[in-house]
């Protein structure tokens, strides 16, 4: 099993920066894909970024697509979330999540693929 611990959230202004971290630990020497989500009050949990256990693939959001950077670092068992030019409406709650038994290369997007969450980090965007 993976556990999964978000960090970095926090009180932003409008247009700031945040950079969200998920370490995993427990099974961290078998493959996963990593994905971010997030969900306000009210909202589906939506998909936000994800990147491939290679590290070499990376997909995201229309809406993060040029603001957003998902990144990875095996070595450390930590997947990134930079995250650029916030707005109020971004405000949600961010979840990292963890996907085994998919190709090394493969970047996994839907909620129900996911094996593993972590709690979140909120993030709080403020005009």
């Amino acid at each position: 099993q993976l556990q999964l611990v978000e960090s970095g959230g926090g009180l932003v202004q409008t247009g700031d920066s945040l950079r969200l971290s998920c370490a995993a630990s427990g099974r961290t020497d078998s493959r996963y894909a990593t994905g971010w989500f997030r969900q306000a009050p009210g909202q589906e949990r939506e998909f936000v970024a994800g990147i491939s256990w290679s590290g070499e693939n990376t997909a995201y959001a229309d809406f993060a697509k040029g603001r957003f950077t998902i990144s990875r670092d095996i070595g450390l068992n930590t997947a990134y979330l930079q995250m650029n030019t916030l707005q109020p409406e971004e405000t949600a709650r961010y979840y990292c999540a963890a996907a085994q038994g998919w190709g090394a290369w493969m970047v996994v997007t839907k909620t129900a693929q996911f094996d593993y969450w972590g709690q979140g980090t909120q993030v709080t965007v403020y005009s």
